[in-house]
């Protein structure tokens, strides 16, 4: 269903990814990791067609991304960090201008809307300009511009961000309903976070890069066996290319 082949992006001598390669099946849930400044987002808007790689291929649902864009974007829903919200909009209004963007058929579009609206229980506050919403329900209107025209594959990018522990909750339920329903219904999903309880909850397996290299692939499971946690996955491949170079420095200072 995706298929990241090779990504890289370089900004002059900047390399913000190196080769990043992966793919992740139908239906699949995946927890995409990494520290601050990892390359995250970098290759989540090249898998979305927003930012076109130096190197190498993405291809989603089986259109490459770069040379099929509207086939492969209609396959894709993408909530960025910040979500495309216009505040002065109300919310109906503002899905609905999105599935047109999304060429969703007219004869489908109001009912494309009503389900993305039920889906992410914004049905009370479908009149409701945009900007006097909470933090959360602005999550939620972000998840239904990204699932309207119900594509098969989802890419969010820290789609908890900034939320209360009740907000926070709400949208983790909404997310494991969307990867868990059957059928059309069901998403492959790939998640970034930094919340590691999050990834427990929803995901089956991550994926965990940093100085824009792929250093895990694994399932949970896998993880579980070996007696690894998420959260000494996470310390000892974030700190990897720090310790390393200062153990080594101090080796020689000893000598």
């Amino acid at each position: 269903m995706i298929e990241a082949k090779g990504l890289s992006k370089r900004y002059g001598d900047i390399v913000a990814a190196d080769r990043i390669s992966f793919s992740v099946e139908p239906g699949e849930v995946v927890g995409f990791l990494g520290p601050n400044g990892a390359g995250k987002t970098t290759t989540m808007r090249m898998l979305t067609g927003f930012l076109p790689p130096t190197d190498g291929e993405a291809i989603i649902a089986g259109h490459d991304i770069f040379r099929a864009p509207l086939a492969a974007r209609r396959a894709v829903g993408y909530l960025p960090e910040n979500p495309p919200l216009y505040p002065e909009m109300r919310v109906a209004a503002y899905v609905d201008y999105v599935a047109r963007i999304k060429d969703v058929p007219r004869r489908e579009r109001a009912a494309a809307v009503d389900r993305a609206l039920e889906r992410c229980d914004l049905r009370d506050v479908a009149s409701q300009v945009i900007g006097t919403l909470s933090k959360g329900y602005k999550q939620r209107v972000g998840l239904a511009q990204a699932i309207v025209h119900d594509p098969p594959v989802l890419i969010l990018d820290e789609p908890t961000i900034g939320l209360d522990p009740l907000q926070i909750r709400e949208i983790r339920t909404l997310i494991s309903e969307l990867a868990s329903g059957e059928g059309a219904d069901r998403h492959t999903i790939v998640l970034s976070t930094h919340i590691l309880a999050e990834v427990e909850a929803i995901c089956r397996r991550v994926i965990l890069i940093n100085e824009g290299r792929k250093r895990v692939d694994r399932t949970l499971d896998e993880l579980k066996g070996d007696g690894i946690g998420l959260e000494e996955l996470f310390a000892r491949e974030a700190t990897r290319d720090v310790v390393a170079p200062l153990a080594e420095a101090a080796g020689e200072g000893a000598r």
